[in-house]
C-alpha cells in the first residue's frame, strides 16, 4: 500500500464519530448496514452521517451497495488489512507479528 493511501485512511479515522462508524461497519461485517440503521446506533445525525461515510469512501474504507431503496454500507476489510501490513511490516525484524511477539519485541527494545 502507498503512503499516500495510508495517510488518507489514517486521516479519515482521525476523528471519533468516523472511527466509531468504521469500527461498527467492522463489527457488523461483509453484510453492512443501512445508514438509517447506523445514524440509530451511533446517534449520529443523517446529515453528519452522510459527511463522515464520504470521507471514508473516498479513503477506500467503506464501500456502499444499493439494495433496493436503502444504500448498505460495510468496510473494505481489504484496504483495512493492508493499511494494517503497512503498519507492521518492519514490526518484530520484518517476522510475523503475533501479540505475543509483539510485546517481546517491546520488552526487548526497552
Amino acid at each position: 500500500m502507498e503512503t499516500k493511501k495510508v495517510l488518507s485512511a489514517l486521516a479519515a479515522l482521525a476523528q471519533e464519530s468516523r472511527l466509531a462508524l468504521f469500527r461498527l461497519l467492522v463489527q457488523v461485517g461483509p453484510e453492512g448496514m443501512a445508514a438509517t440503521k447506523i445514524s440509530e446506533q451511533l446517534g449520529i445525525p443523517p446529515s453528519s452521517l452522510s459527511f463522515h461515510l464520504k470521507e471514508l469512501s473516498h479513503a477506500d474504507l467503506v464501500e456502499s451497495r444499493q439494495a433496493g431503496r436503502f444504500v448498505i454500507y460495510s468496510a473494505n476489510i481489504t484496504t483495512m488489512n493492508q493499511m494494517l501490513g503497512f503498519l507492521t511490516e518492519n514490526c518484530c525484524g520484518g517476522n510475523p507479528c503475533t501479540p505475543i511477539q509483539a510485546q517481546q519485541c517491546a520488552t526487548t527494545e526497552s
